[in-house]
């Protein structure tokens, strides 16, 4: 690839993993990630109160136990997966690239010096995260998080930042690529498992303060709304995927999983389809979480664990949960066409 210049560096963003799977750490990470004001968009002390008196408490050795079932012997699945997907780009791309993580370990700020020790001239970081859709707990948060850091260093680099590309061309056949191969077994339902996000976030992230989920057909109207849009992304995500597989549609769903607390979230719920589905005659299910371009928590343990109980329990005959792209060779591909076109991130409110 020839469009990179020899004083530019990649930085790939992702959500990060807890450093063990021992109780400290899991507390540890879970109140970093939960403190986020864009996970959890409340006034600060009742954020801490909700964290630090009623969540971790309960949630950490949960958490701590869920991690084990997945953790692999090199660490977490997900730091991982990333770090060989940094291996990869690095044999299909001639410049310096680092991994940072949103929560853990690799920091942002170890991610930028990791670009500075491998490139002292440095005079560009090109932020990619990986998240195809924009959501103000994920890529949003990311993006400030990362320039708040650049600020706070005064880094003499500048910074660019790839947009969401939840319908690029290249991700979209990245994506259908790594689901094909599994539908050559009989299954009657392809669901696609978004992580799922409270209806208030849309709300806030909505540009015109006026169209998210204001009527029941919003994402199918067009609207400046559309390019912050978590639930059109992925709709729009699903729709591409499954019109290049040639999919019926009466053989696909979408829901929305990993809710956290009362209030309204995204619907369907994926923990409730999975219960519901057998009863439809849904006996052999594939599903996909193209929310995630690697394998997490969320993936092995929440669907290809919890999720394939609660399924075969309800009446299931088959589950099968079809990995993230993770190093998939269409997805490596992928990462030059969409550094390529969509150097152009949404505005990001200050931190």
């Amino acid at each position: 690839m020839t469009d990179f210049l020899a004083n530019q560096g990649i930085l790939l963003m992702n959500l990060g993993s807890p450093d063990s799977t021992s109780r400290r750490d899991l507390r540890k990470y879970l109140h970093q990630f939960l403190m986020d004001k864009r996970v959890m968009d409340y006034p600060y002390l009742k954020r801490r109160f909700l964290v630090d008196a009623l969540i971790i408490p309960f949630r950490a050795s949960k958490s701590a136990a869920a991690y084990q079932t997945i953790w692999w012997e090199e660490g977490s699945p997900l730091i991982v997966l990333t770090r060989k997907l940094r291996e990869a780009l690095g044999r299909v791309l001639p410049v310096p690239i680092a991994i940072a993580m949103r929560y853990g370990h690799p920091s942002t700020e170890g991610g930028f010096e990791s670009l500075l020790a491998e490139a002292p001239s440095l005079e560009e970081v090109i932020l990619f995260p990986l998240y195809p859709h924009y959501a103000m707990s994920s890529y949003e948060t990311a993006v400030a998080l990362a320039r708040e850091v650049w600020r706070r260093r005064k880094y003499r680099f500048s910074i660019r930042t790839v947009a969401p590309f939840f319908d690029h061309p290249a991700y979209i056949t990245a994506l259908s690529e790594s689901i094909r191969p599994f539908l050559d077994q009989d299954f009657d339902q392809l669901l696609f498992s978004y992580h799922g996000l409270p209806e208030r976030h849309l709300r806030k992230t909505d540009p015109t303060h006026a169209h998210c989920l204001a009527s029941p057909d919003c994402c199918q109207v067009d609207s400046p709304a559309h390019a912050r849009c978590y639930r059109h992304q992925v709709i729009t995500t699903t729709r591409l995927v499954t019109g290049q597989l040639g999919i019926p549609k009466g053989k696909t769903g979408l829901s929305f999983q990993s809710r956290l607390g009362r209030d309204p979230w995204l619907e369907p719920s994926t923990v409730r389809r999975l219960a519901e589905l057998p009863a439809e005659g849904v006996k052999r299910l594939l599903v996909v979480c193209p929310a995630f371009v690697s394998d997490c928590l969320e993936t092995l343990e929440e669907i290809a664990e919890e999720g394939k109980h609660t399924f075969m329990a309800a009446g299931g005959n088959s589950f099968q949960l079809i990995p993230c792209m993770n190093t998939h060779p269409s997805w490596v591909n992928a990462i030059p066409e969409i550094l390529r076109t969509l150097l152009g991130a949404p505005e990001i409110p200050g931190k």
